[in-house]
C-alpha cells in the first residue's frame, strides 16, 4: 500500500465520519472518473433495501479509500474508483450490504497492507470470507501462466460454491476491467479479453445473467478482433440507416395485434449485439446478409397462460419461419431461464425473432441468480436460499466438484472451459429423464450425465429404438438408451478425445488412470510374491501394513503399484518387512547365479512357478514390446523394469538387453501364457529389400494378408535406382506364424532378402 500503514484503530476510528472530504490526489491528467460519494452509494442501496445499514456502508468506503491511499489505476485514476464502481455495478443488480460492502473491500487483501484478520474485526468474518475469496494466490510455485491462472480460478470457484455473492462481485470486477482496458498494455489486453471470452463471459450465461455475459463478450470482442468488430458495426449502421424507425413499427404493431386479443403487452426491441452476430456468422458459414434474425424483440405478459395466447396471435398473424421454435417455458435451461422462441416473417418482410415471456422470467433472463432478492428477511443466506430455487446454481456447485478432482492445473483450466462455453441440446432417457447437453454431444456424453458408472461401463446405445454408435451426436429430442455390460469396468482411453463435455473427460481420465494403477498394483504383487517365493519367506498383507510407514507409502496398493512402475524395488519391500533380509545376488536373467547362466543355450524358455506369465498387450499387466521389433510367442523373452513406465518384453537375442548388462535388478523372469481360445496378435518388425518395379509393394501386401498378418505401418527408403528397403510393422500370432510370412515372401520375385528386425 502506498503511503504509511494505518492501523486498524485508526482505519475504524476514520470509518466514523460521515462526510469525507475531497482527498483524491490529482492525477498527471485530468481524471476520467467522478467518483461517487458515501451519500450516494448509501441512496442507491436504498432505493431497493430501504433497511440497509448505512453506518456498514459508510465505514467501508472510509476503511477502502484509506487502504488503496495513494495507488493509481494505469489511468491515472485513484484506484479507490474502481472498487466503487464495481459495488455500483452490483447496486444495479439490487444486491445486500454485505455483498456492496465486500464489493468495495475485494482488493484490499491483495493489493494493501489489509489482512483478513483486520477486516474480519471490523466487518465481520461473513464479509472477511467474502474478500479472501477474491483475493488470488500470491508467489504460486508454478511454471506456466496457464498453471497460475488456473490455481486461481480454482480458488474463485471453490470459494463462489461456499457463497455465490463471491461470484457476483467478481463478475462485476471483470465487467469494470473490461470497460477501463484503453490504458492497458496491448499484450495484458489481449490476455484479459481472452481470460474473459474463455471464462467469465460464459460463466455469466451458465448462471442466467445475460445482460452481463454479452457486455463482456461484446468488450472482449473488440480487443481481440476490431478490424472484425468494426466490420460488423458499419454493416449493422448501414442496416439501420436503410431501416429507420423499424424497430418502431414492430413494435407497435406487435402491440396493436395482442391489444385486439385483450391482451396487454410490454413489446421491446432491439438490434443483436456484433459478438453475437459474428459467432453466428462464423458458426453458420454464411454473410452478414444471409442472416435472418438481426432484430429480436421481446413481449413481456402478465403469466404463463398469456404467453401461450399471444404466441397463437403471433403465429395466426404472420407466417412463422419452420425449425425456428423452441419452447424454454415447458422445457427450461440450464440456468433457469424460461422463455418461447419463434421467428415470423414480419411487417415488411423482414424476419424477426420473438421472445415471449412473464415479467418474473424476464428478471432471470437479465440478471440470472441475480434475480432473487438476497437482501429479504428470513430467506436463510444466499446460497442456501440459490440451492433451494437455482438450478444454475446446483448445477455450478455440482461441476466444481467434478472439476476439483482434475489431476493438475492445466487439466483443471481445460476442463472448466469444456463446461462453461457451450448451447444445450435436450435428450431424454427410456424413462422420461430430461438430459441437457452442449451441442455435439454424443453418447458417451449422455452416459456420464446419467452417472458415471453408465458410462464406464457402456458398450453400446439405441437412439430413438435404433442401434447406434457411442460416437453419434445427439440432437434435440432424442431418446437415448445406453447398453451397459458388467465387463467393462473401465471406458477405454480413446474416448477421452471424443467427449465433448468436461464431466464425461475427467470421469474417463480417472477411471483410465484408475485402470491404469491397478495394472501396475497387479504387476508389482506378483513380482513381490516371486521375491517372497524365491527367498523362502512368508508374504502376507498384515505384515506389510505394519511397514507402510518405512516405505513412505499409505496403503498396500500404493507399495504395489510403486514397485509395478519400478519405483520401489522388491527387494526394499522385503526388506522393510523383514529387516534381516539379505537381498541375493541377481543374474541379468532376474535369478540366482546358476538359474538362468545357462538360459541363452535352452531352446525353450523354463516355465517356473516363479516366472511371471505375460499374456499380451490386453491383459492385465501393464505390458509393452520391444519398440523396435518386438516379441512374439516362440520367443524366449525377458522383462525389463523401466522406472514409471512398467516392464517392456524383449526377445533374448535382442541387441538392445546389452544396455541393461549393469543393472541386473531391473531384469525380470517372464514366460509366455496364451490362450489358445482367444488367440491374440502380437508386434514383430520385418526389413524387406525388393526390386523397384511397379506392383512390388502390392505383391509384398498381398502375401502378408494372404496370411492373415496386418500391417501397422510401412517405412520406405530407396538404397539405389534398382532396390528400395521397406521397414513393416506388423502383428502375427506366434513365431510359426511370421516365420511362415518370411518365407513366402523369401519366394517372391520382387523380393531380394527379408529380415527380422530384433530392437
Amino acid at each position: 500500500m502506498a503511503g504509511r500503514r494505518r492501523t486498524s484503530q485508526q482505519m475504524q476510528a476514520a470509518s466514523d465520519a460521515v462526510v469525507v472530504p475531497d482527498v483524491t490526489p490529482k492525477p498527471p491528467r485530468a481524471s476520467r472518473v467522478k467518483m461517487m460519494r458515501q451519500y450516494d452509494l448509501v441512496d442507491r442501496v436504498r432505493a431497493y433495501n430501504p433497511d440497509t445499514d448505512e453506518d456498514l456502508l459508510n465505514r467501508a468506503y472510509v476503511y477502502a479509500m484509506m487502504a488503496h491511499g495513494e495507488q493509481k489505476r494505469a489511468s491515472g485514476d485513484p484506484y479507490f474508483s474502481h472498487p466503487l464502481e464495481v459495488a455500483a455495478i452490483l447496486t444495479d443488480l439490487k444486491l445486500d450490504d454485505a455483498t456492496i460492502v465486500a464489493a468495495l473491500l475485494h482488493d484490499t487483501i491483495e493489493d494493501t497492507e489489509a489482512t483478513r484478520t483486520e477486516i474480519d474485526n471490523i466487518f465481520g468474518a461473513e464479509i472477511g470470507a467474502l474478500v479472501e475469496g477474491l483475493t488470488k494466490l500470491k508467489r504460486l510455485e508454478l511454471v506456466s501462466r496457464e498453471a497460475k491462472q488456473a490455481e486461481n480460478l480454482r480458488k474463485l470457484l471453490l470459494a463462489i460454491a461456499d457463497d455465490v455473492r463471491v461470484l457476483l462481485i467478481k463478475l462485476a470486477d471483470r465487467l469494470h476491467n473490461m470497460r477501463t482496458m484503453e490504458f492497458m498494455p496491448p499484450a495484458s489486453r489481449k490476455r484479459i479479453a481472452e481470460e474473459t471470452l474463455d471464462i467469465y463471459a460464459p460463466l455469466a450465461g451458465r448462471m442466467g445473467m445475460q445482460e452481463m455475459r454479452e457486455e463482456l463478450e461484446e468488450l472482449s470482442f473488440r480487443v481481440l478482433d476490431p478490424e472484425a468488430h468494426a466490420v460488423v458495426m458499419q454493416r449493422l449502421d448501414a442496416l439501420a440507416d436503410r431501416n429507420r424507425n423499424l424497430i418502431g413499427e414492430i413494435e407497435t404493431q406487435l402491440s396493436a395485434n395482442l391489444a385486439k386479443y385483450g391482451m396487454a403487452a410490454e413489446v421491446t426491441g432491439r438490434r443483436k449485439r456484433p459478438f453475437s452476430i459474428w459467432t453466428k456468422m462464423e458458426r453458420k458459414s454464411v454473410g452478414f446478409e444471409q442472416l435472418s434474425d438481426i432484430y429480436g424483440f421481446r413481449i413481456v405478459m402478465s403469466d404463463i397462460e398469456s404467453c401461450y395466447r399471444a404466441l397463437g396471435v403471433v403465429h395466426t398473424t404472420w407466417p412463422v419461419v419452420p425449425g425456428r421454435f423452441k419452447d424454454y417455458i415447458s422445457t427450461p435451461k440450464q440456468n433457469d431461464y424460461r422463455s418461447i422462441h419463434t421467428t415470423v416473417i414480419g411487417p415488411g418482410n423482414q424476419r424477426v425473432e420473438l421472445h415471449i415471456r412473464t415479467q418474473e422470467m424476464d428478471q432471470i433472463a437479465e440478471f440470472g441468480i441475480a434475480a432473487h432478492a438476497f437482501y429479504k428477511d428470513g430467506a436463510g443466506s444466499p446460497t442456501e436460499l440459490l440451492n433451494r430455487e437455482s438450478n444454475a446454481f446446483a448445477w455450478l456447485r455440482h461441476t466444481i466438484e467434478i472439476l476439483a478432482e482434475s489431476a493438475n492445473p492445466e487439466e483443471f483450466l481445460e476442463h472448466t472451459k469444456l463446461e462453461l462455453f457451450h448451447d444445450q441440446v435436450f435428450c431424454f432417457t427410456p424413462k422420461g429423464k430430461l438430459i441437457a447437453l452442449p451441442r455435439k454431444a454424443n453418447v458417451i456424453d449422455f452416459a456420464y450425465s446419467v452417472h458415471t458408472d453408465v458410462g464406464n461401463s457402456a458398450v453400446g446405445c439405441k437412439i430413438n429404438g435404433k442401434f447406434a454408435p457411442l460416437s453419434s451426436e445427439l440432437e434435440n429430442g432424442d431418446e437415448v438408451e445406453v447398453l451397459t455390460s458388467p465387463a467393462q469396468s473401465a471406458p477405454p482411453s480413446a474416448w477421452e478425445s471424443l467427449a465433448v463435455t468436461g464431466k464425461a473427460r475427467a470421469a474417463i481420465r480417472r477411471a483410465t488412470r484408475t485402470a491404469v494403477r491397478d495394472q501396475y498394483a497387479g504387476l508389482g504383487r506378483r513380482i513381490v510374491e516371486r521375491l517372497f517365493a524365491r527367498a523362502k519367506i512368508i508374504y502376507a498383507d498384515d505384515k506389510l501394513k505394519g511397514a507402510l510407514p518405512r516405505l513412505a507409502r499409505t496403503s498396500i496398493d500404493d507399495v504395489m503399484a510403486s514397485v509395478g512402475r519400478g519405483d520401489l524395488r522388491a527387494s526394499d519391500v522385503a526388506r522393510a518387512m523383514y529387516p534381516d533380509y539379505k537381498e541375493e545376488r541377481v543374474t541379468r536373467f532376474g535369478g540366482k547365479p546358476g538359474d538362468a547362466a545357462d538360459a541363452k543355450s535352452k531352446t525353450s524358455p523354463a516355465k517356473t512357478t516363479s516366472a511371471i506369465p505375460i499374456r499380451g498387450i490386453n491383459s492385465d499387466l501393464p505390458v509393452k514390446f520391444a519398440p523396435n521389433g518386438g516379441a512374439v510367442p516362440g520367443d524366449r523373452i525377458v522383462g525389463i523394469v523401466t522406472p514409471g513406465e512398467g516392464i517392456t518384453i524383449y526377445p533374448i537375442q535382442s541387441p538392445a538387453l546389452k544396455d541393461y548388462e549393469d543393472e541386473p535388478q531391473r531384469w525380470l523372469d517372464v514366460r509366455w501364457d496364451i490362450d489358445e481360445t482367444s488367440p491374440q496378435r502380437f508386434p514383430a518388425r520385418l526389413e524387406v529389400h525388393n526390386v523397384n518395379e511397379p506392383g512390388s509393394l502390392a505383391q509384398i501386401a498381398a502375401v502378408i494378408a494372404e496370411h492373415d498378418g496386418n500391417i501397422d505401418n510401412i517405412g520406405m527408403f530407396r538404397r539405389s535406382p534398382d532396390f528400395t528397403e521397406l521397414t513393416i510393422d506388423l502383428e502375427v500370432y506366434d513365431l510359426k506364424h511370421l516365420s511362415a510370412i518370411i518365407a513366402q515372401l523369401r519366394a517372391k520375385e520382387v523380393v531380394a532378402r527379408v529380415d527380422r528386425v530384433n530392437g
